[in-house]
């Protein structure tokens, strides 16, 4: 029997308030519809993909196939005037005699391979099944603006996706609902539940199976995806995919970056550490960077990874602060970057690389006495996420590594002497960064936290 997923992305974005409809927002490195897919084209339970479009983006998602080679997409077709109808052009076009149907909204893209694998399990015992988890928050009832009722919270859950049926079991329940003229119904599961076609079982799902409805939903996923992405990239390190790369770090003569070098070094890989202090080169010249990569590939015949750690922090009143003084911050922390990852595309192109930026946890919220620095730190950010997103055609990755408060030069130089155990060293960072740079996650933030070494 095969399994069929369903993926609806008819959706209009009205309440989403936005020109474009939310499937197409782009989260995390990609749109929102695009993680959805990889969900389902990469798990080996899946046997085919229908996707059920809004007929105005039809081409949209045919190009999303097409350059993301899903193969296991087999039918795209236009949705009907409401999710009931969509549903019912996705289970029609199945030419299957039965089958496991998987329904799910497109904008819920962090569904995991343990519920699709839960819910196929189920299948195989009853004809129905509705993926959802417990609810949280008391649930009224209301009428006219009164409260009427408060159902036992044990009682209530809360409704997700996917929902899954026996495609003979949810056909039947799109025919009879067909019959009749006016059906309100917001989902399959209610059809099945209103003919009383068969038991429906519940899979319990997970809190992070979100559906992108609200602009703030799109920030809460993102956090989820700098989790998820963070977990998979340190879980899947192996130091010795580091051996024989090429690996060019600026910045590499004292703190962090020294430590990416020496640890780098010593899996195997080939590094190449630039600076001021080392070998005169200012990342806020173009020149010197380009020189010293083009110095690199002479040598090595390739670059595939090029890491920024070189930075300095000044501290002030902005009122008070010299302007020459601010322009030199500006143009080592931010024009520094923009530096080398110009110069660094070919050269990633070539090997399909990895860019490394670092940010700080200080990009989250401008601080007094910071502004410049916090800025600066904030907009590395939001650079890292755009460049991934315009070198992503020639698979190169872009990340960002956030580091907690780490005990280097520059941080003793501004700070001081501190409490033994409240900062990480920078050979923990330095293997964090490692881990990143051989995953092949694209567009994200990793943040490197005391309580994750």
């Amino acid at each position: 029997m095969k399994n069929v997923a369903i993926i609806l992305a008819g959706g209009k974005g009205e309440r989403f308030g936005s020109s474009l409809p939310k499937q197409f927002i782009k989260l995390a490195g990609q749109r929102v519809i695009e993680h959805t897919l990889d969900i389902f084209e990469k798990n080996d339970l899946i046997d085919e993909i229908y996707i059920v479009s809004n007929p105005n983006y039809t081409h949209t998602i045919e190009e999303i196939v097409v350059n993301k080679k899903y193969g296991k997409v087999t039918k795209i077709i236009n949705g009907g005037k409401d999710r009931r109808e969509s549903s019912y052009l996705g289970i029609n076009a199945i030419n299957h005699k039965e089958a496991k149907v998987l329904i799910h909204d497109a904008v819920r893209p962090l569904l995991s391979p343990k519920t699709i694998l839960d819910s196929l399990k189920a299948l195989d015992t009853y004809k129905a099944i509705d993926v959802a988890i417990p609810a949280s928050d008391t649930i009224i009832e209301i009428k006219d603006g009164i409260l009427e009722d408060i159902p036992v919270r044990s009682n209530m859950w809360q409704g997700q996706t996917p929902q899954g049926f026996l495609l003979s079991v949810i056909k039947k329940a799109h025919e009879l609902a067909n019959k009749e003229s006016e059906l309100e119904v917001t989902d399959d599961c209610s059809l099945v539940l209103k003919y009383n076609l068969a038991p429906i079982k519940i899979v319990e799902g997970e809190k992070q199976n979100m559906k992108i409805t609200a602009p703030l939903d799109i920030y809460i996923a993102d956090k989820y995806f700098q989790l998820k992405s963070s977990t998979l990239a340190y879980s899947n390190y192996s130091p010795e995919k580091l051996k024989d790369k090429v690996v060019v770090v600026f910045g590499g003569s004292e703190g962090i970056g020294k430590s990416i070098i020496d640890i780098a070094k010593s899996m195997g890989a080939k590094t190449h550490s630039f600076s001021r202090k080392e070998n005169k080169v200012d990342i806020s010249n173009f020149n010197d960077v380009e020189l010293a990569l083009e110095q690199v590939y002479k040598e090595d015949g390739k670059i595939d990874s090029i890491i920024n750690t070189a930075a300095i922090l000044k501290i002030g009143n902005i009122s008070e602060r010299d302007v020459s003084d601010i322009a030199n911050e500006v143009n080592i922390n931010y024009m520094g970057v923009i530096n080398i990852s110009k110069a660094s595309f070919k050269y990633l192109k070539e090997s399909k690389g990895h860019l490394t930026l670092f940010t700080s946890s200080s990009y989250t919220r401008g601080r007094a006495l910071y502004s410049t620095y916090s800025s600066i730190k904030s907009a590395i950010v939001n650079f890292a996420q755009a460049v991934s997103e315009e070198w992503m055609p020639e698979e190169i990755k872009v990340n960002a590594i956030c580091p907690d408060r780490t005990a280097t030069p520059m941080r003793v130089s501004n700070f001081g002497k501190e409490a033994e155990g409240t900062l990480l060293t920078a050979d923990e960072v330095a293997l964090k960064t490692l881990s990143v740079i051989e995953s092949k996650s694209t567009g994200q933030v990793f943040e490197v936290k005391m309580e994750t070494v």
